[in-house]
């Protein structure tokens, strides 16, 4: 076979909470979504006749392990809040909910995206690029970051 780049994606779903910190309109509040995080590699499959991944890019089984411990197992069912807001101040709230994440940014999709995207920058081997990732916030609203791009 030739040497063909192919994309590769895994779909992920997790529940979170989150709360815009300013901002203007009711997502001020603490709300939640249902979040769809798919992640797209580029690479080569792996071509080695002896090898139990031949033809594979990436094991779509790895490729899960990853995802899951660097985001999903981290993000689900937990409440995204900015570190500047008020509600770092609120008595009891850490005592009372295990999975609370003040983030150095504010947590909208858009930023959400970039921090996932730093989270498994380097989980990868070399050999393959992330192509893109997009989070789909609604089932009408999403972000996506497309190494092209940048």
């Amino acid at each position: 076979m030739t040497h063909q780049r192919i994309r590769v994606t895994k779909r992920f779903t997790f529940d979170m909470a989150h709360a815009l910190y300013g901002y203007d309109g009711p997502c001020k509040n603490i709300h939640g979504h249902t979040y769809h995080l798919s992640v797209t590699l580029l690479g080569i499959p792996i071509e080695e006749s002896l090898n139990p991944k031949q033809g594979m890019v990436i094991d779509f089984t790895d490729f899960k392990k990853i995802i899951k411990t660097k985001i999903t197992d981290v993000f689900d069912h937990a409440l995204v809040l900015n570190a500047n807001s008020p509600h770092a101040q609120i008595q009891g709230l850490e005592s009372n909910f295990e999975k609370i994440i003040y983030s150095n940014f504010q947590p909208t999709c858009e930023n959400l995206l970039i921090d996932f995207l730093n989270r498994i920058r380097t989980e990868f081997p070399p050999s393959l690029i992330i192509h893109s990732l997009r989070l789909d916030e609604t089932p009408t609203s999403y972000a996506e970051w497309h190494a092209a791009d940048n």
